[in-house]
């Protein structure tokens, strides 16, 4: 081996990351550079498979045994299992192992099956055929073998098949269109662009006599993210470098469109490329249920142990006499009584451990993630959640939280794309302080192609009208939008003259809206051609502008630039963006109209942008230039050398006006944030847009009502006072009319507390988050977090992505820890959708990101009121009593075994067979419970959206309290004393059957047991409220099977299957009339308290559900279904009071007016939108109820 290469391996992987891990290098072509320039160090990649199986042929049995076994419950079953086998235990080791064995063999299967799906899907991708160049030649070979440095050649509509730099394409300039629809989502053609130096090489033989190396980053997984040069070699000339961004990098699993074929270098593969470190597993989430599954667990291995201590300590203080250590017929041999005390106590605790192990549910684990799973089809299947605009239904990326639905207390949303629709449509423009707007006749005349420009104040004159044209070029050529292209490649196409034939497409909704609009005010931007940007005036003339250089726009800088040189020489920088951004670098222009104009605007809920310019002299541009390219070669800190650069180039800039944009409200945004509320559940808006604009729409959204008194900790305030007066302050106020007492979480809309809604913005949330410079932070964020428990709702605007997870943090590990969601629908709120307990993401349109990183996701903001209050509701209130209930039963199971041993003289003999106790968590009362998980509705899904605050009874994992706990095990205790003295006095005077034989211990432990399985199944059949076919089948079959399954064990209907002990014993027991009777009784007997108490409660205590579920039996119509979950069509909210959308520009009415109309809404609630009428009680009316509403207040 080369000593070269031996020290490189030796850096790599035994000096630490620092030296290797910040690029690396690849070799075009693996053709080495020209002699001298630098030393060739072949490097080792993996190769172009995509591995997403979990395990192979080898590992499949122990790496997947390994993983079960890491669950407390398979370990705690597989040590009893090892301890019958090594120990003489009163059990056979087929009780403990046969049920293990089950629930290990299903995990297995299905886990199997699921990687062997993803092995299939793995080979189909990994053998599919790329073409490369080898010698000048295409060459044909499957993917999984690409290296990298391997020059590519990928067809139009073929998928790329690892990341590769962008080298030429079939198109003149160089570009070429892609489609990111399975990596992100966006539809849209992204347009993306060759290598300057190599774009002119079409032909394999050009391409493969390319000399070139590149230095990039090591593979991490941001999309939108590359940093890398390439040194392009000619002879032996110094390289040229050419630095590589995000828009040279075609990444695995895009779609290549319009363009018939293009080359790249492979320069990550496999399980490097991007995709491939995406869809890497996110880190895991436990439910709150789960938690206390856990915790429960943990209290019942305390039973078990304190039983069998208390069986061991007591079966030796029985043994101290004598007679009773040593009876007569069993005498010990002389090794026995030698045997060491400590011994062979230690081995009576285990033999008791073993008895009584099944207090621990084992089927538990395997029942909760069936029922999880098979749940979650209910929540795809449901069509109600279906939008036909986009034709998507819901998605469920995980079904570990299905039950975390129904425990949400605060609700983090995003403004834009999630309570908006994201639609953008131009409203007008100002420029100079004169107020365009597109469609309106100016002095009484039509101009040209039906454009109209309103201009409130006079015409401009001279400078003004440069002004103005200059703000209509400023937004032609300011922009990243693409022309869609499909009539020709090259080439103006005819129609390109009729202004509204130009179809634009753009990752931004915003951007496509202004150039529409200028386009209705006489400006058309028609394509970028040769790097030359083409834009129709007013007088018909095509104006090319030649792009410079492009300053993309980041969610830091809130702008967004170009330098572009007109055809006369001029070189101008035209920028856009939010106000904040823009007016600090402006030093020229009309500031404080254009000022007093966006900031009326946001107030009316518009988007607005501010557009500014200045011209630059051929030197400035070069030392621009200058700054910009060595910021974009440098490999290290790019991003930050860059910004650096931005700063310095975006400065004194001439104002030259303002837009605004209209995003309407989504449908029923405002019902469901109402809803929510309703539910006791808190609503945050977490948005980047300016604070007027935020507020307006929490108005319109019913966020904010008309008496909420609005708190603002905002940079504005604290620049008057100082942080600590403020929130002092603050806190002062909210306290006020509340005392010492904290409003609770659930009082969302009290009336009899004043409601408070508070504005914070980013920078006034940046310096609470702050370590004060003593080292505390916490006395400001307690503050802080008081004041949040005292208002209804709140807004945090001028917010980055990062931020928005810091909030969801921060309420997240307060003192509550309260459940949190967030949902959004773009990238930027992917870290707090992360951050939060339930993450949703809205399938919108700005791609997928959040959608791919959620927990789920949704079409649109007004299906998360049935989401939660429907779905959740019902997931929580089915698992809680799923898990209460498997301990319920596994008490009344194992309890009369603890009591028998004290008739045994504590000689661990069974009370039941081997038979029963293998099979009865496994088959006799394993179905109905899971089904009753699947199908169970304690009120109908019409009544949960109508009442929302029916959420609140379930809150705060209200049916598994400590409270809730002890009673289901209690009952289950008393059950167990029910069946077992029932029983014991029953057989007290020793029955003889007609044919003179007495009842054995067989017999009485079979009693017990057939009591037992019919109670528990009854008790859950008392439970069901909704019932079907299935459940019957299901309830009813299920003691049918056992009593078949008995007789069958029995000898009486296969009598070649007669196991020696149980031969006959349950038909004896059934031939016995007293027998009949004690079974019927104890059955009653059991159920009778809880019977009972439900009635009782019921009358005197009810909850808010069951005074819905006793006024739903008053109702003439009865909603019979199969699906639980499939309810009536609602008829459409016909309420005219409350609008959900705000007001459109189209209307009548002016903006001001609008906005005076929805703040002129009443939004206090009327006393019939959500109370129940008992007197006109209809199953599938929407809002349109009569009479009184009862009030179910909690």
């Amino acid at each position: 081996m080369d000593c070269s290469l031996l020290r490189t391996l030796v850096s790599r992987y035994c000096a630490g990351e620092e030296n290797w891990v910040d690029s690396r290098t690849i070799y075009v072509g693996h053709r080495e550079p020209p002699p001298g320039t630098e030393a060739y160090i072949p490097q080792r990649f993996p190769d172009n498979r995509i591995v997403s199986s979990k395990y192979t042929f080898w590992n499949f049995v122990p790496k997947n045994l390994f993983e079960q076994f890491r669950r407390i419950a398979n370990f705690y079953f597989l040590i009893i299992f090892l301890v019958q086998l090594i120990i003489d235990t009163p059990t056979s080791p087929v009780t403990s192992g046969l049920p293990l064995l089950f629930v290990i063999t299903v995990t297995a299967i299905k886990q199997g099956y699921e990687d062997w799906l993803r092995h299939k899907a793995d080979n189909a991708m990994n053998q599919c055929p790329v073409h490369f160049i080898q010698h000048g030649k295409l060459v044909r070979k499957q993917s999984r073998k690409l290296r990298v440095g391997d020059i590519v050649m990928v067809k139009e509509d073929e998928t790329f098949p690892c990341d590769l730099i962008f080298l030429s394409s079939s198109r003149g300039d160089g570009t070429c269109f892609v489609t990111t629809a399975s990596l992100d989502g966006e539809s849209s053609h992204k347009t993306y662009y060759a290598v300057q130096d190599t774009k002119a090489f079409h032909s394999e033989q050009e391409i493969d006599a390319l000399h070139a190396t590149i230095e990039c980053e090591q593979p991490q997984p941001d999309l939108y993210k590359f940093v890398g040069r390439i040194n392009v070699y000619h002879d032996r000339n110094e390289p040229i470098a050419r630095p590589l961004g995000s828009e040279n990098l075609l990444l695995r699993g895009a779609t290549l469109k319009n363009t018939e074929k293009v080359f790249g270098v492979a320069i990550y593969t496999g399980m490097e490329t991007k995709m491939a470190l995406n869809y890497q597993s996110k880190s895991q989430k436990r439910s709150a249920v789960e938690k206390s599954m856990n915790v429960f667990l943990i209290v019942y291995l305390c039973i078990l142990i304190s039983k069998a201590l208390i069986n061991t300590v007591l079966k030796y203080v029985w043994q101290s006499e004598p007679f009773r250590d040593e009876p007569w017929y069993n005498q010990k041999t002389e090794p026995e009584r030698k045997r060491n005390l400590f011994l062979r106590a230690f081995t009576d605790f285990l033999a008791f451990m073993v008895l009584f192990n099944y207090i621990i549910p084992v089927s538990m684990y395997v029942t909760v993630e069936m029922q999880k799973f098979l749940g979650s089809y209910f929540l795809t299947w449901d069509e109600e959640m279906f939008d036909e605009d986009t034709g998507e239904g819901p998605l469920v990326n995980t079904s570990d939280l299905n039950e975390e639905l129904g425990q949400i207390e605060y609700v983090f949303t995003d403004k834009t794309g999630t309570l908006t629709e994201n639609n953008m449509e131009f409203v007008e423009c100002c420029i100079e302080g004169h107020i365009y707007i597109p469609h309106v006749i100016c002095n009484g005349q039509i101009l040209h192609d039906c454009t109209g420009i309103d201009m409130i104040d006079s015409s401009p004159g001279g400078s003004e009208k440069e002004r103005e044209e200059l703000f209509f070029r400023a937004l032609c050529l300011c922009h990243t939008v693409q022309v869609k292209d499909d009539d020709s490649v090259d080439g103006l196409k005819k129609n390109h003259l009729s202004r509204r034939s130009c179809i634009y497409i753009s990752s931004s909704p915003d951007e496509v809206a202004l150039v529409e609009g200028i386009q209705r005010l006489g400006y058309t931007y028609l394509r970028l051609k040769d790097n030359f940007m083409e834009i129709l005036n007013r007088e018909n003339n095509i104006e090319k502008f030649e792009l410079l250089e492009v300053l993309s726009f980041d969610s830091v800088r809130r702008r967004m630039s170009v330098i572009v040189k007109s055809s006369t020489g001029d070189i101008f920088l035209f920028c856009k963006g939010a106000d904040s951004s823009i007016f600090p670098r402006v030093k020229e222009g009309k500031i404080e109209q254009i000022r007093s104009r966006v900031e009326r605007n946001a107030v009316e809920g518009l988007r607005t942008l501010c557009v500014a310019y200045k011209k630059l002299t051929a030197e400035e541009y070069s030392k621009a230039q200058k700054l910009l390219q060595n910021a974009k070669l440098a490999l290290q800190d790019r991003e930050k050398k860059l910004a650096e650069a931005y700063e310095k180039i975006e400065r004194d800039f001439i104002l030259l006006g303002a837009t605004a944009v209209e995003d309407r409200l989504q449908e029923k945004a405002a019902d469901t944030i109402e809803a929510l509320q309703k539910a006791g559940i808190k609503v945050w808006v977490l948005t980047g847009d300016k604070m007027e604009t935020a507020a307006a729409t929490c108005y319109a959204c019913k966020l904010f009502r008309r008496n909420t008194q609005i708190l603002e900790l905002t940079t504005k305030k604290i620049e008057e006072q100082s942080l600590h007066d403020v929130l002092f302050d603050l806190s002062k106020t909210v306290l006020r009319h509340n005392g010492s007492l904290t409003r609770d979480t659930f009082s969302g809309l009290s009336t009899d507390m004043q409601d408070y809604g508070l504005i914070i913005d980013g920078a006034a949330l940046s310096l609470i988050m702050k370590p004060r410079q003593d080292g505390s932070s916490g006395n400001y964020r307690e503050l802080f977090l008081e004041i949040c428990r005292n208002c209804s709702a709140v807004l945090c605007c001028r917010m980055a992505p990062l931020q928005k997870a810091q909030v969801v943090k921060l309420i997240k590990f307060s003192k509550e820890h309260p459940i949190t969601l967030a949902i959004g629908d773009g990238a930027n709120d992917v870290s707090m959708i992360l951050e939060a307990h339930v993450g949703i993401g809205i399938i919108g349109k700005e791609g997928r990101q959040a959608a791919r990183n959620s927990d789920y996701a949704i079409p649109k903001f007004k299906h998360l009121k049935k989401m939660l209050l429907v779905h959740g509701h019902f997931y929580y209130v089915r698992i809680s009593e799923l898990v209460q209930y498997f301990f319920y039963k596994n008490v009344c199971f194992i309890f009369p075994q603890f009591l028998y041993q004290f008739f045994c003289g504590f000689s661990q003999q069974t009370l039941y067979d081997t038979a029963y106790l293998t099979l009865y968590n496994i088959s006799f009362t394993s179905l109905p419970i899971l089904l009753y998980g699947l199908m169970e509705q304690h009120v109908s899904a019409d009544t949960l959206k109508r009442e929302p605050s029916l959420y609140r009874d379930v809150a705060k994992n209200a049916l598994l309290r400590w409270r809730v706990f002890i009673y289901w095990t209690f009952l289950g205790v008393f059950d167990a004393v029910v069946f077992f003295f029932g029983a014991y006095f029953l057989f007290e005077n020793t029955i003889v059957t007609s044919n003179g034989q007495m009842f054995g211990n067989w017999t009485f432990g079979t009693l017990v047991f057939t009591v037992l399985v019919f109670t528990v199944t009854l008790k859950l059949a008392l439970d069901t409220h909704y019932w079907t076919w299935i459940n019957h089948f299901m309830i009813w079959g299920s003691l049918v099977f056992y009593i078949i399954f008995s007789l069958l064990w029995g000898g009486i209907i296969w009598p070649f299957f007669n196991y020696q002990r149980m031969y006959y014993v349950f038909m004896q027991m059934l031939t016995s009339g007293p027998a009949w009777l004690g079974i019927i009784l104890l059955i009653t007997v059991s159920l009778l308290p809880d019977v009972l108490k439900k009635v009782l409660c019921r009358q005197l205590w009810p909850t808010a559900t069951e005074r819905i579920q006793n006024a739903s039996r008053h109702c003439q119509e009865h909603i019979s279904e199969f699906t639980p979950l499939a309810c009536l069509k609602s008829p459409r909210y016909r309420s005219s009071d409350c609008s959900n959308s705000p007001a459109r520009r189209s209307n009548s009415r002016s903006k001001k007016m609008m906005f005076t109309h929805w703040r002129g809404i009443d939004y206090s609630v009327l006393p019939s939108v959500f109370g129940y009428s008992n007197k006109n009680c209809h199953s599938s009316a929407g809002y349109g109820y009569s009479g009184s509403g009862l009030e179910t207040s909690v």
